[in-house]
């Protein structure tokens, strides 16, 4: 332990962002990564944590990596399309997608995680004229009235809607639907049996946090969110991420895709308003 380290005391769904963090903290060292994100690395080594209690490892790392590349790509298309959006990175943690990304400067992109998430980002991340940190809980309404109403805007939930109840979920997706006048939502998700088999999720289980909300397809979506329409629905094996990795990853894709309920386990949902 080292006096110049800040130390981090979270419990429950923000302590897994931790986990997420140091994987692509260690997917930074490796000969092929997949993201090469060096905040990450930066951070990780100014927090003072014992990264075992993760469960991450470097073979391990890909299971988030390949997630949040696949996440950058689809922000990327949406910026490209749209050079002054705003954007709604919902449930950030500590993760640098706008440093990453580099996004022009017609962008307003606002990270919006729990005060003390916040307080870390503000004390671990570069800050910049057009991000914006918003200390909140993404469930709360309130924080939309700092959002902008007059422009396109992409809402980004990575590893976030399986946390939250299915009210709260939809609360939040609706409440964007109505605030902002055109965009996308972009997120991930769970079907039935990841939430009921979550207790073999380490990361979850040794934060002490509770999965909650099953999406079980785009058609969950459309019909509780009304006003959205589905783009895209990529099952985690199916991802052009996921292809970049070694053989042995590829033969796991293959023996999921034989049954429906373990291939639509981990999603990842496109959907314009």
């Amino acid at each position: 332990m080292t006096d110049d380290k800040t130390r981090v005391d979270l419990r429950g769904a923000p302590q897994t962002m931790l986990a997420t963090l140091y994987a692509k903290a260690l997917d930074a060292d490796l000969p092929e990564p997949i993201l090469g994100d060096r905040y990450a690395k930066e951070a990780v080594a100014r927090i003072d944590y014992d990264w075992s209690q993760t469960s991450i490892t470097a073979a391990r790392s890909p299971s988030v990596t390949t997630r949040t590349a696949h996440f950058d790509n689809w922000a990327r298309r949406f910026l490209l399309a749209n050079p002054s959006a705003v954007v709604l990175h919902v449930g950030c943690g500590l993760d640098a997608r706008f440093f990453r990304l580099e996004p022009g400067p017609g962008i307003d992109w606002y990270d919006i995680d729990y005060p003390d998430v916040a307080a870390l980002r503000r004390q671990l991340l570069p800050a910049d004229d057009h991000n914006h940190v918003v200390a909140a809980s993404v469930t709360d309404p309130a924080w939309f009235g700092e959002i902008p109403t007059d422009r396109p805007t992409l809402m980004l939930g990575e590893g976030l809607t399986m946390y939250l109840t299915e009210q709260e979920g939809v609360g939040l997706l609706r409440r964007v639907v109505e605030h902002c006048p055109q965009g996308e939502l972009q997120f991930d998700a769970f079907n039935w049996l990841g939430i009921k088999t979550q207790w073999t999720n380490t990361v979850v289980r040794r934060s002490g946090a509770t999965l909650h909300w099953a999406i079980n397809g785009p058609g969950d979506i459309s019909a509780a969110v009304p006003g959205t329409r589905s783009l895209e629905w990529v099952r985690w094996f199916e991802s052009d991420t996921f292809r970049r990795l070694p053989r042995r990853y590829r033969a796991l894709g293959n023996a999921m895709a034989v049954i429906p309920a373990v291939a639509n386990m981990s999603q990842y949902h496109r959907h314009a308003f």
